[in-house]
């Protein structure tokens, strides 16, 4: 297990990878649900706090092997089985987000503990053949393997001082990677790297378009909110394919040049995917409200749609938007996320939002370099 060639021409995705992916979707599915759940029920602080602690590790889990992947994918039959018992440690995590919107979250430690073992085997396994990067690859095998052991630990702690520990957790695993990576960096390949962030988005995105389908069916069942159901199913579509478009829109690659970009770019990306995973529970939120079957209505439903938009489009901005893009690009994105904040104590939000965030696209396909007879943003040059 050598450490990949960052340069390796046309490097994407593995099946594997795809095969790996497919277990994180039931993992958002349940975590967007259990958020939708608790919106509704006006449990609002104790929801998205929830959502949140159970988001990071979704999003930490799929991040640190995929960043492992790039640098280090043998493709082997222990390779493949390791991963494979990472599918299972997800699954685990996945049956207990539920209990842990209600405060228990033994289950999800559990499975995220089977998850970074199995990092850990992957680790010291790359040590043997890492070269100069062989203490980077060490010293991640001993910090997470530090790391695990505090987790499990947090599950003895009161229930009261559980979220403080479960800070401090965050703090230690976002540190790892930090520490690790000052001596001699891990090989990681730009285009294949940001693809993978790419597909899962797309993974994200696809829970928005289920909402979107939700209404349609909701609207079948009920003759009376027909018109309103069948239009919040047509402008989460909009909206939708308006993230996706302002998504793809940058040169990703570009943006994880030095180790410090790629920190922020990754650690920035919880912001994204939470936000993404959080939009499609809002939307579910919106058809409860007009159903009647919320109690959570008006600008603080709305709210559920709209901050999770702006929170997606500013983020995307701030890592990959903003160092590409010129001044009229750079002032429309940001301003028009700060709008769509604001639709939320105005009528008709979603609708808002859907008209500001295609002008954001027309403005982004207008100032696309094409134009000028340049690649399109994400083209190879």
């Amino acid at each position: 297990m050598r450490p990949r060639d960052p340069r390796e021409p046309h490097r994407a995705a593995t099946s594997l990878e795809l095969f790996f992916d497919l277990v994180f979707v039931i993992a958002v599915s349940t975590a967007a649900v259990n958020l939708h759940h608790a919106l509704v029920e006006a449990h609002v602080l104790d929801g998205v706090v929830s959502y949140l602690l159970v988001f990071f590790a979704i999003w930490w889990a799929w991040m640190n092997f995929t960043w492992f992947a790039t640098s280090f994918d043998a493709d082997d039959w222990l390779y493949r089985v390791l991963t494979i018992v990472q599918m299972g440690g997800v699954l685990v995590l996945a049956a207990g987000v539920g209990p842990a919107f209600h405060g228990d979250f033994t289950i999800p430690v559990v499975g995220y503990v089977i998850m970074r073992v199995a990092m850990v085997a992957q680790w010291l396994r790359a040590s043997r053949g890492a070269g100069r990067t062989r203490r980077t690859t060490l010293m991640y095998a001993l910090g997470i393997a530090v790391v695990q052991v505090y987790w499990l630990l947090t599950l003895l702690v009161p229930e009261g001082a559980f979220l403080v520990a479960f800070l401090i957790g965050v703090v230690l695993e976002l540190a790892v990677p930090i520490i690790a990576e000052r001596g001699a960096n891990t090989p990681w390949h730009p285009h294949h790297i940001t693809e993978r962030y790419g597909l899962f988005t797309l993974i994200l995105l696809g829970e928005s378009l289920l909402a979107s389908a939700n209404a349609i069916i909701e609207a079948l069942e009920d003759a009376d909110a027909l018109a309103p159901l069948i239009a919040i199913a047509v402008l989460t579509l909009v909206v939708t394919a308006a993230l996706w478009w302002i998504y793809f829109w940058p040169p990703h690659h570009s943006a994880i040049g030095s180790l410090a970009q790629s920190i922020r770019y990754g650690y920035v990306h919880y912001v994204v995917f939470a936000a993404a995973g959080a939009f499609s529970a809002g939307v579910e939120v919106e058809i409860d409200a007009l159903t009647h079957h919320s109690e959570l209505t008006g600008p603080a439903a709305a709210s559920t749609v709209t901050i999770p938009i702006a929170l997606f489009v500013l983020g995307i901005w701030w890592i990959a938007i903003r160092a590409h893009a010129d001044r009229v690009v750079n002032t429309v994105v940001p301003v028009g996320a700060v709008l769509v904040l604001l639709d939320a104590l105005l009528p008709f939000p979603l609708a808002l939002s859907a008209v500001i965030l295609v002008a954001i696209v027309v403005v982004l396909v207008l100032r696309s370099p094409r134009s000028a007879g340049a690649p399109l943003p994400g083209q190879a040059r």
